[in-house]
This record gives C-alpha cells, sequence and structure tokens, in this order.
C-alpha cells in the first residue's frame, strides 16, 4: 500500500502487550486504520503479535499490519502509548510510577525528535499523571496529548445503569469525572436514561427499590472492576482495547465526538495545571475543546478532591 497515495490513516501503538495487542485487533476488525504498527523493546513480541494478526487478514477490511521501529511515529496520525514496566516485589507504587515515567519520557522524546503532528493518546497506568507527564515532555498545544482517562469507567457505569434499568445501554448516558483510580466520582446530575435525568427516573422505575442505596452500590462497583477482573483472569484488555477505538476512531474521522478523556485543565471547573477527565470534545486535532457543564456542588467537591490527589502524585514524583 502507498501510504502517501492513498492518504493512509496510520495508528503506532507503542506496547505490544495484552493491551496493545488487543486494541489492534478490535481496530483491525474496525476497518478505521489503513495503517496499524507495533512497536515495542522486545521486537519478537512485536513480530509475533503481528504474524497471529496477518492470518486474520481475509476476515478484515483492508488493513496493513506490521512491527515498526521509532520512525514510523514521523508520518502517524496518531502514537498510542499502552507500554509500561510492572510492579516488582517490595515495589512501591510511587517506584513503578517513577520507572513508568521514565519509559513514557523516552516514548515521547523519540516521538518528538521524529517531528511527527500525530495526537498522542496515553493509556499506560497512572494514566492522568503519566498524560501530564507526556505533555509537560513534548511541550506540544494540550489537545494533542490526551489520556484514555475515565472513557472505559464511564462504560462499566453505562453498563451497571442499563442492567439495573433494563433499558438498553445506547439510551444511558453518564459519565465518571476526575482521577482514573479510586477518586473517580459519577456525574449523577448529568445522567440520563432516553433524555430523562436521573433523578426523576429512579423514583418513576423501582426496579432497585431504595435507589439511593443502589447508587453508592453502582459506584462502588465501576471502581472495583478492574480489581475484580484482575482476580479472576489477571488483567483487563478487551474493554478498554474497545474504548480506545472510539477515542482513536474520534480523532481519524474527526468526529468531534465528546468523551471523558484525560486532558489538561486550564482553569475550568476551578482545576488548574492537572490532568484528568471531563467530558471533552475530541475530534483531529485531539481535545477541541473541553465541555464545562454544570456539575452540582458535592461533584465540583470531588472534583477538587480528585485533582488534589493527583497534584500531591505530581509532587512526589518531582521530589524524588
Amino acid at each position: 500500500m502507498n501510504s502517501e497515495a492513498w492518504g493512509a490513516r496510520k495508528v503506532v501503538i507503542v506496547g505490544a502487550g495484552a493491551v496493545g495487542a488487543t486494541f489492534a485487533y478490535a481496530l483491525a476488525q474496525s476497518g478505521i486504520s489503513d495503517e496499524i504498527i507495533l512497536i515495542d523493546h522486545n521486537r519478537e513480541l512485536a513480530q509475533g503479535q503481528v504474524l497471529d494478526l496477518a492470518h486474520g487478514f481475509p476476515f478484515f477490511p483492508p488493513v496493513e499490519i506490521r512491527a515498526g521501529e521509532a520512525d514510523d511515529f514521523a508520518d502517524a496520525q496518531v502514537i498510542v502509548i499502552t507500554a509500561g514496566a510492572k510492579q516488582q516485589p517490595g515495589e512501591s507504587r510511587l517506584d513503578l510510577l517513577q520507572r513508568n515515567a521514565a519509559i513514557v519520557e523516552s516514548i515521547v522524546d523519540d516521538i518528538v525528535s521524529r517531528n511527527s503532528s500525530a495526537v498522542i493518546v496515553v493509556v499506560s497506568n497512572p494514566v492522568d499523571v503519566l498524560t501530564h507527564i507526556a505533555l509537560k515532555r513534548t511541550k506540544w498545544d494540550q489537545g494533542r496529548v490526551l489520556g484514555s482517562g475515565t472513557v472505559l469507567d464511564s462504560a462499566r457505569f453505562r453498563y451497571l445503569l442499563s442492567q439495573c434499568s433494563g433499558i438498553d445501554v445506547h439510551n444511558v448516558h453518564a459519565y465518571i469525572l476526575g482521577e482514573h483510580g479510586d477518586s473517580e466520582f459519577a456525574a449523577w446530575s448529568r445522567t440520563n436514561i432516553a433524555g430523562m435525568p436521573i433523578n426523576k427516573y429512579c423514583p418513576i422505575c423501582m426496579k432497585c427499590g431504595d435507589w439511593k442505596a443502589e447508587r453508592a452500590r453502582l459506584i462502588e462497583d465501576v471502581r472495583s472492576s478492574a480489581y475484580h477482573i484482575i482476580d479472576y483472569k489477571g488483567a483487563t484488555y478487551f474493554a478498554i482495547g474497545l474504548a480506545l477505538v472510539r477515542i482513536v476512531g474520534a480523532v481519524l474521522r474527526n468526529q468531534k465526538t465528546v468523551l471523558t478523556v484525560s486532558t489538561l485543565l486550564t482553569g475550568e471547573y476551578g482545576v488548574d495545571d492537572v490532568c484528568l477527565s471531563v467530558p471533552a470534545v475530541v475530534s483531529r486535532s485531539g481535545v477541541e475543546r473541553i465541555m464545562e457543564g454544570e456539575l452540582s456542588e458535592e461533584e465540583r467537591k470531588a472534583l477538587s478532591r480528585s485533582a488534589l490527589i493527583l497534584r500531591d502524585t505530581l509532587a512526589k514524583l518531582q521530589s524524588m
């Protein structure tokens, strides 16, 4: 395939582990991208994933998939970073963060050195902190570097609300905001089912009895979902792979989709110089703008708490 002639939509995935490979598989099936490039410090792993995917070519829409190098950053439209170190026995979370920060900085340096005009999507955890580090390292316009944020958490929330209400998940509109982590919270004030505000829907639904208590259980289920999946099977990768197809598709197709990606706030919602998840318009340029809608007083306080936790983590990291 001649990329220049066809105006190929090229996606480079850095990290060929479970998340990166599953995303590549989902992306290949979607038909959104013309080229999918897998890069990993373990080149044999990348080559093995590519060969496995290549055997599915008869069942995919037309797409080129191959193992690549840092030079592939130069003409990519989107670069997705899933690479990261695993926690070692006796290693603190902060020590692990320091190692992952170094990995992300090295990847970003390679991207910048190739004069790439791509949008960067950070997936590696802790995603909000690493998105902030990646953005500051690039010195690019803030919208060009974003994190996967709470796009998956919001999908989990919508699924649970769908199960609780007995309504198709596609008619459930709801957001999880803040940190992708324990301080995330539900924006109940902006939740609706088929256009009906949740505060009006719950009293007439009556499927769960004490709906106020049920709300607390739902949010705890959203927060603990990943822990349960990891306990059961060791890692999460299917749903995040699909969430990444949604994010990357919004960029490649210039869809102007509202997604709860992690992005730098510069005063919006009263938060400054922290990357966390709020509804944002995602288009060809990355985060085009932040949708600063109404939140309840309690929700604004929850967002501020999330921001404080992330700011504290960044400060500890920078002092190491």
